[in-house]
């Protein structure tokens, strides 16, 4: 099981589990199954139903193979419209519950997707796919050839991370901040902070608390401590903190 480190637009690193080969395979036969089954439902309408190929028969043999190609399309382009449209899954990926990433954190944009798309002549063409399997094994993050291109990932979405592993808090909509200049602390400064208190309340660490409480007042130069305890005062440094870069 390979563990992917993102980080954010936001600053925030998020672990993931890079999906497997396995899921990655089954994937790719689901996707295979709907390219098989359309190809069939298509040929009966158009070429026996219809009798496009008694149409077309007059016709010269490049403008009779365009023909055939624009019906064929969806097949060929299948990847790339679904993962475009579907947010870098295709059906197969989504009964998988897998999903297409960008490793710098950012959406994975129309450009990564023709990348990986163009890539696969190589990595699923040559040699039946054994160039994938083989970059996928041997890649630290899981990734084929065209993943490494597009600076992308497959991720595995049974592990979604839960709001408690970001600095983000979940705040209601009449939501009132008290201390405006939390805007001093960073990112990286709240990171720092919400894991500090997550662990220190786990393990009823008092003495943390206080510490914390003692550094938030200096550093973001509170003069008066509206909350009653430690534990609701840093609470509300992270709401707070939230609140305004969010609103931003």
């Amino acid at each position: 099981m390979v563990e992917l480190q993102i980080n954010t637009t936001q600053n925030v690193n998020i672990n993931f589990t890079a999906a497997s080969i396995g899921e990655r395979i089954l994937a790719y036969l689901v996707d295979w199954l709907i390219k098989i089954a359309y190809i069939i439902v298509v040929y009966q309408i158009t070429f026996n139903l219809f009798k496009i190929d008694d149409a077309i028969r007059d016709l010269d043999t490049w403008s009779q193979i365009t023909i055939i190609l624009v019906f064929y399309l969806p097949v060929i382009f299948y990847s790339l419209i679904f993962e475009t449209l579907l947010d870098g899954q295709t059906i197969g990926k989504r009964i998988l519950r897998i999903q297409v990433v960008k490793i710098d954190g950012y959406q994975a944009s129309l450009a990564d997707f023709v990348v990986r798309w163009f890539f696969r002549i190589v990595d699923m063409n040559i040699m039946s796919g054994l160039v994938a399997i083989v970059a996928i094994v041997f890649s630290n993050r899981n990734q084929r050839l065209g993943d490494m291109t597009a600076g992308t990932s497959v991720i595995a979405l049974k592990n979604k991370v839960n709001i408690s592993h970001t600095i983000l808090e979940d705040l209601k909509e009449d939501y009132v901040p008290t201390y405006p200049n939390v805007i001093k602390l960073s990112d990286n400064d709240a990171r720092i902070i919400k894991e500090t208190f997550t662990k220190a309340k786990e393990k009823r660490d008092y003495p943390t608390l206080i510490k914390l409480r003692k550094k938030l007042i200096e550093v973001v130069e509170i003069k008066e401590v509206k909350q009653k305890t430690d534990m609701e005062f840093i609470d509300v440094i992270l709401k707070d903190y939230n609140y305004y870069t969010q609103n931003m």
